[in-house]
């Protein structure tokens, strides 16, 4: 069936990885196969994104490298897609004329089209346009990109927040929501193949549905957990001014969500919290952790902080390390600002100087791994469950420093990554990607758990596990 080779490399968020899985089945149904070495593919992708500036920095860079392996082979059919691709359209093939297609993230239900021209001969092509409503790809769904154990969901495209500083809107298009029926039908054929959690995706989950007037997203959640043979649940990314009072409740009645969520606050000043178009205050963001502590007391919380946005004073900055303190968030992604064309912040006036931004990023990432490794060395000792996704990156006696019996990985409900090893003294079968088990944690770092497997007979109904 496969007589052509393809290679998707992927930028940016899991939306991105979501998207790379989408083309990589509409490939395979095409008679295409996937390659990890780009040097034997027919047709190599990149996958962009431009929410930084450093992301698509790295799009030329690799379309550099690329270039030599089409200069070798010629055959050889060169596209850019996601983000960039939408915002930049042809000016990617006047910067880069080697790349033979260029296509919107709204333009990958017409991949197969694309390709097909291609292969006709024609080129080079570019489709930046609109889709007719939400996309979906019909067909079968191959387990190809991704791990099968933990998969990617989209439930909804776009984005209506227009946060001042941010390009989803315009490489995205406006909020639109998928229909609940077939998200469930996706989850259920995903967990057929293999899959034990799903993370469901959109820009603003909270806001699932409303346009459309679909159910509620809790309510796509409780479906979401009626689907047989599913562990867990996750979500991102959650916009605090949408987080409802059933949201909150469905942490309290839902077994298979886990213990977490992700609730990016992005400042702790309301002033930049206004400038950014977040529509919530300080206060505000505190009384929603408080409310989710209080009907799930184990959760974690991590979030999304911007160091540096225009006018941004000591003050201002102050005021974000006193909320990560306050709220004690067991993770951060956290990055200095840069401009992104087109977005009313690019216009802001008075810039942080570049130096400034690093110095706050270093305080503010200092202040969090504090924090993440007291949190972990907490729970030393401690006997926790675990997911298993699969053999170890520390498992390779090879690398320096590393412990040679660690051979396993995975992640706790509340996203922790857990690397263990048997004991010394175990006989039980070693465990397998996608099964639930407990782990004594045994060391602690600012990133990860250390532990070593803690065979039950009875499974996990003897001893309860500490949440973590």
């Amino acid at each position: 069936m496969f007589d052509r080779t393809f290679h998707i490399h992927t930028i940016g968020c899991q939306m991105n990885v979501y998207d790379a899985d989408l083309m990589a089945n509409a490939l395979m149904a095409m008679g295409y196969r996937p390659v990890a070495d780009p040097e034997a593919a027919d047709l190599a992708i990149v996958n962009t994104c431009a929410i930084r500036e450093k992301a698509e920095q790295k799009v030329y860079s690799l379309l550099g490298r690329l270039a030599g392996i089409k200069r070798r082979r010629p055959e050889m059919r060169l596209a850019v897609g996601g983000c960039v691709a939408q915002l930049a359209g042809r000016r990617i093939q006047r910067r880069a004329p080697y790349v033979d297609l260029v296509f919107g993230t709204r333009a990958i239900e017409r991949l197969p089209g694309l390709v097909r021209r291609l292969e006709a001969g024609e080129g080079p092509l570019s489709d930046v346009g609109d889709g007719d409503g939400v996309m979906e790809i019909d067909g079968p769904r191959h387990a190809v990109l991704q791990p099968t154990v933990s998969r990617f969901v989209t439930i909804m495209q776009g984005c209506d927040n227009f946060c001042t500083y941010c390009v989803v809107p315009y490489a995205r298009g406006r909020e639109m929501s998928r229909d609940p029926g077939r998200i469930v039908a996706e989850v259920e054929v995903l967990v057929a193949a293999g899959a034990r959690e799903v993370t469901l995706l959109g820009q603003n989950v909270n806001s699932y549905g409303n346009k459309e007037g679909l159910c509620s997203f809790a309510e796509l959640l409780t479906r979401v957990a009626a689907v047989e043979g599913l562990a867990r649940i996750r979500f991102t990314t959650s916009h605090p001014k949408d987080l409802s009072p059933a949201l909150i409740d469905a942490f309290a009645r839902l077994d298979k969500l886990c213990d977490h969520i992700h609730l990016p606050v992005q400042s702790g000043s309301d002033r930049i919290l206004a400038r950014m178009n977040r529509r919530y205050g300080r206060q505000t963001y505190l009384d929603l952790v408080a409310r989710l502590r209080a009907v799930r007391p184990q959760i974690a919380i991590t979030s999304d902080i911007i160091v540096g946005f225009p006018g941004e004073t000591e003050e201002d900055f102050n005021q974000t390390l006193d909320l990560v303190q306050a709220v004690g968030f067991d993770g951060l992604f956290a990055f200095h600002y840069s401009d992104r064309p087109g977005t009313p912040a690019s216009r802001l006036t008075p810039k942080v100087p570049m130096a400034v931004k690093r110095r706050r990023l270093d305080a503010l990432n200092e202040l969090q791994n504090a924090a993440a490794l007291a949190r972990h060395q907490a729970l030393v000792g401690r006997t926790v469950e675990v997911l298993v996704e699969g053999a170890s990156k520390r498992s390779d006696p090879g690398r320096p420093g590393d412990d040679d019996r660690v051979q396993w990985t995975g992640r706790t409900s509340s996203n922790k990554v857990v690397n263990f090893s048997l004991p010394s003294s175990a006989d039980a079968p070693s465990p397998e990607a996608g099964q639930l088990h407990r782990v004594r944690i045994e060391a602690a770092f600012a990133h990860s758990l250390l532990g070593v497997w803690a065979p039950d007979p009875a499974g996990l109904k003897g001893e309860a596990c500490h949440a973590a």
